[in-house]
């Protein structure tokens, strides 16, 4: 069929106009397609990487929003001497907004001297000494740092929060990379705040083989009779709960990425039928210079694999190279999910765009390779 590649471009270029709209048209369908997978994509890397690591959740029983959520910190003694616990880390979370929004900025507060401990992160620029020195000084993840146009040495402000940009952090989580970690006492004492000797969560590093969900029981029953009653779980179970309706809207966008996917086969398959249509004489004098009906049949298969692999190239190129430069995520209740690209999303576009594309052109083939010759060279 190698032989046939200048005839068939030169086919879709005979009609450059309908070749480039069909192309465009599959392009930004492929475009939608990689948005809603890199989302899909982010999910179900937070919850894999959540239920690979021995950490719980402490929170304030019956509630669902870092603002209401108020622990006592010396929950901590407490927690430390349970047996698989290896370390706690109290936690002062302030966020801006609640809600879903793709503009969420999550304020971690924690002890300085903890922070590396229960993270892993790589410093791309400043240092951790002014971190720990200065107790107005916070760490900003790459990608919120992308976002925000931050580097080392700024000031950064959020409704009453202003804190001093000591560095700007990389993780291997690209979750973790949408998160301020700044000091636990300054949030604390924030404007407005008084909240010293409480916490909004605890978080419980386990040893290695402890059974999670029975030490979370194991806790909750420790604090039964005290002050504040709490709800322990796995992190990953956390955060699933904190999505809430966020987790059921991505579900939900599968149907946007399969509607999309229909869109490319309608479109590629109306494009190539007019094709076929326009050429119906063109193809008859091609089977008496001695092509068969099945020869016939590949050629228009091809063109129509050519509009749609074109489209989807530049489709699946355009999000990559957005999603890669803009450092997108969702978030609700203080968790995120980072938008992600991979080159599996983009071969699962690539491939979708050329399966389609054969499926669109198997009908206008068929019809192409079984016309009547001499109706045809009459028509």
């Amino acid at each position: 069929m190698f032989k046939f590649l200048p005839y068939v471009l030169k086919t879709l270029w005979r009609h450059r106009s309908r070749t480039i709209l069909t192309v465009s048209g599959s392009a930004v369908a492929l475009f939608v397609f990689c948005f809603v997978g890199s989302v899909q994509q982010g999910m179900d890397d937070l919850q894999s990487r959540q239920a690979a690591k021995q950490s719980l959740i402490m929170f304030q029983a019956n509630k669902f929003c870092p603002f209401t959520s108020h622990l006592p910190q010396d929950y901590e003694a407490k927690i430390k001497k349970v047996s698989g616990v290896r370390e706690v880390v109290p936690i002062q979370v302030f966020t801006n907004n609640c809600r879903a929004s793709l503009d969420v900025i999550v304020f971690y507060g924690v002890p300085p001297g903890k922070l590396r401990a229960a993270r892993d992160f790589e410093l791309l620029s400043g240092d951790w000494a002014t971190f720990e020195q200065h107790q107005d000084a916070a760490v900003v993840g790459r990608a919120v740092a992308s976002r925000r146009n931050l580097k080392a040495g700024d000031k950064f402000s959020i409704g009453d929060l202003t804190v001093q940009v000591a560095g700007i952090f990389a993780s291997g989580d690209p979750t973790e990379e949408n998160y301020i970690y700044s000091h636990l006492e300054f949030l604390q004492r924030g404007k407005a705040r008084d909240q010293v000797g409480t916490v909004t969560q605890h978080e419980i590093l386990l040893d290695a083989n402890v059974d999670a969900a029975a030490k979370s029981k194991e806790i909750d029953d420790l604090f039964r009779g005290g002050p504040v009653l709490t709800d322990t779980r796995a992190k990953g179970v956390f955060q699933a709960k904190s999505l809430g309706d966020l987790t059921h809207l991505i579900g939900l966008a599968h149907y946007l990425g399969y509607a999309c996917v229909g869109l490319v086969l309608a479109l590629v398959a109306t494009t190539t039928v007019m094709s076929v249509q326009d050429r119906i004489q063109e193809h008859a004098v091609l089977q008496t210079l001695g092509l068969t009906g099945m020869r016939v049949f590949r050629l228009v298969v091809s063109e129509s694999a050519l509009l749609s692999i074109a489209g989807g190239l530049f489709g699946v190129g355009a999000a990559m190279l957005v999603l890669q430069l803009s450092h997108l995520s969702v978030g609700a209740e203080a968790v995120t999910i980072a938008f992600q690209p991979s080159w599996t999303l983009a071969g699962t576009g690539i491939v979708v765009s050329a399966i389609v594309g054969v499926l669109a052109g198997v009908a206008p083939g068929w019809h192409a390779a079984r016309t009547n010759i001499v109706g045809a060279l009459r028509t």
